[in-house]
């Protein structure tokens, strides 16, 4: 940790992951009370891991296991992309805010890809 900073803090993704996840948490608030415990908690579930894990990762000593946890936050946006879509599907979510869920999303899904190009482990030929 530098000057208070945690090295997650200063990554560009996590901070955008964090917005994304309260973007999800207002969408999710007015979900029916009968998806209290389903697609709300699980959405909310998905959002959380993503950026959880951009900070487990940055947490790790070899790019290797950073990368790897960077791979399980791409598939975590992924799942609750889909979640998004569903929800807006059973009319939950309007096409606006599922447009704007999407557009963010696929910003974090091209930065996640970006730094996971960038740790990428150099790999040898044989």
């Amino acid at each position: 940790m530098d000057d208070g900073v945690f090295r997650f803090e200063k990554l560009d993704v996590w901070r955008k992951a964090m917005a994304w996840l309260r973007q999800v948490y207002a969408v999710t608030s007015s979900f029916p009370d009968s998806e209290r415990y389903g697609l709300s908690a699980q959405l909310r579930r998905c959002s959380v891991s993503v950026a959880s894990n951009i900070a487990e990762g940055a947490g790790r000593n070899t790019d290797g296991d950073f990368v790897r946890f960077l791979e399980m936050a791409y598939g975590s946006l992924m799942e609750a992309v889909c979640q998004c879509q569903i929800a807006a599907d059973l009319g939950y979510i309007d096409r606006v805010s599922l447009d704007g869920l999407r557009s963010e999303a696929a910003e974090i899904a091209r930065m996640l890809t970006g730094l996971r190009r960038h740790r990428m482990p150099e790999r040898t030929s044989r």
